[in-house]
């Protein structure tokens, strides 16, 4: 038995407006769960049938390759992939990743043909990465090579001084703390990370002349650390051609005899956790909903006089 002294609730207090929003609520669910199962097949290699071309971003900093070398490989396992466009846009990165990216761009390149077309920026590991491809395309304005290796040591030595701190280092060896932000480096431990960093720097340069069958010796005169543009780099012989990512494709798809019709396999996927990504299109379903409702409203002055009486 309902108290008569009890507050009406909002669905009583406004059953129109109560109404709308659950249709909203409804709606938004609905679309969320439907876009976040179209998003599960919406690129996987069974959701094309028949000859495709794959397309293949190495995007940001290169910190990790797990991703980008798992889906190169399924794209050179693929025998229904004839040919990869890989779209590189990446300032550089970490040296491990970056040699990881050579080596599976090679492997595939063996197999079947690479077009690489760069983006804003290919340098450093990005051009290492592009390195062994079949063609390598740049825009004219497109920033690449930057062949070389650096490494950065904070020296706070001067500020903790000045804080009245200081730091007791122990290490087995004198090479083990060298790097420390603490203590300065000695002229040793300098000469011994530039050696570490000297090799590294060889072993980019071998690379590059290999993939791209050009003298040790011409890799190494651009291989001081300069940037060029894409112009400045088909000149030096470290691009190809000049063109965007749309006379890639084509020219990938000219390679792979692949009509303008076959599909394209795009990766990687980014890997977001199952809730986020179920939030995420609930949310964007909700907002959507909500826009077009009130939309809806505001050209229906009829059922806004309703609602004020």
């Amino acid at each position: 038995m309902r108290n008569p002294e009890a507050k009406p609730g909002f669905s009583e207090q406004h059953p129109l407006l109560f109404g709308i929003v659950l249709i909203i609520v409804a709606v938004a669910l609905f679309t969320g769960a439907m876009a976040f199962f179209r998003s599960l097949g919406g690129k996987g290699t069974r959701a094309l049938s028949g000859d495709k071309m794959g397309l293949c971003k190495i995007e940001g900093v290169i910190t990790d390759a797990r991703e980008v070398t798992d889906f190169l490989r399924e794209l050179k396992d693929d025998e229904s992939v004839k040919g990869v466009v890989l779209r590189i846009d990446s300032p550089g990165g970490a040296v491990a990743p970056s040699q990881e990216l050579y080596q599976a761009v090679k492997a595939l390149a063996k197999v079947k043909p690479v077009v690489v077309s760069m983006g804003s920026a290919a340098a450093s590991g990005g051009y290492y990465a592009a390195a062994p491809a079949t063609l390598i395309m740049a825009n004219s304005g497109s920033i690449t090579g930057s062949i070389g290796v650096r490494a950065e040591y904070v020296n706070l030595q001067g500020l903790m001084d000045k804080l009245g701190l200081r730091t007791d280092l122990m290490a087995t060896g004198k090479f083990k703390a060298a790097g420390s932000p603490t203590v300065p480096l000695t002229p040793e431990q300098r000469a011994y990370l530039m050696a570490l960093i000297m090799d590294l720097h060889r072993q980019f340069v071998a690379d590059v002349a290999e993939a791209r069958k050009m003298p040790l010796e011409e890799v190494e005169k651009l291989a001081d650390g300069r940037a060029f543009t894409g112009r400045q780099a088909q000149e030096f012989g470290l691009v190809d051609k000049l063109g965007g990512l749309e006379a890639a494709s084509a020219t990938l798809r000219e390679m792979a005899k692949l009509s303008d019709k076959a599909g394209v396999l795009e990766g990687p996927e980014k890997k977001i956790p199952l809730l986020p990504r179920l939030m995420g299109a609930t949310l964007q379903a909700v907002g959507q909903a909500i826009a077009e409702t009130s939309q809806g409203a505001l050209t229906q002055p009829d059922l806004l006089l309703q609602y004020r009486q």
